[in-house]
């Protein structure tokens, strides 16, 4: 967990895969007024005031899906995600975009995933994260296996970590007197 922690202590930016990560990767289709199919996602509410606190600590967020899903767009929106990427089954030319962008070193990236896609991005970056329900093929290649699985609390526990780290964890309790 030392190496873990090493490796947290200088993440500046945190990147996802969000069906089976900000999800719990299932998928609901309602009927929409015009007879077609809605799309929605469940996403977790402990997940999304820690992405807030990483957002007021100056860790970015930033998300890299290949599905495209107005619900997702607005959650990345309401979590102050600095990137939004969707529609991309590979996702290296978007890391490389992102590095590209920021002027950020690879090893100040963390990407946590859950499927095959998301091995690729995990290899070059400088924490690699698989939610509890990722597949043993993606846990393989993880610095980190969450204990609890994506749209459960998993960016939550990833984000704890960050902010522990980094020493910012303290601070957080204080503010809301829950120290000690």
């Amino acid at each position: 967990m030392e190496a873990v922690t090493r490796l947290a202590a200088g993440v500046k930016l945190l990147l996802m895969d969000v069906d089976g990560v900000l999800t719990d990767g299932k998928l609901i289709n309602l009927p929409s007024p015009d007879g077609g199919i809605f799309e929605t996602k469940a996403f977790d509410s402990q997940d999304g005031i820690a992405l807030q606190w990483l957002h007021w600590k100056g860790i970015q967020t930033g998300l890299i899906s290949g599905r495209v899903s107005r619900a997702t767009e607005e959650r990345a929106r309401q979590c102050h995600f600095a990137h939004i990427y969707q529609g991309h089954i590979e996702k290296i030319p978007v890391l490389e975009e992102i590095l590209s962008k920021t002027g950020m070193d690879r090893e100040h990236v963390a990407f946590v995933g859950d499927d095959l896609t998301d091995v690729v991005v995990m290899r070059r970056v400088g924490m690699a994260v698989a939610t509890a329900n990722a597949r043993p093929e993606v846990k393989r290649h993880a610095h980190y296996v969450t204990s609890l699985p994506g749209g459960q609390g998993a960016i939550r526990e990833v984000a704890e970590l960050l902010l522990r780290a980094q020493g910012h964890w303290e601070d957080l309790l204080r503010k809301y007197e829950a120290e000690g």
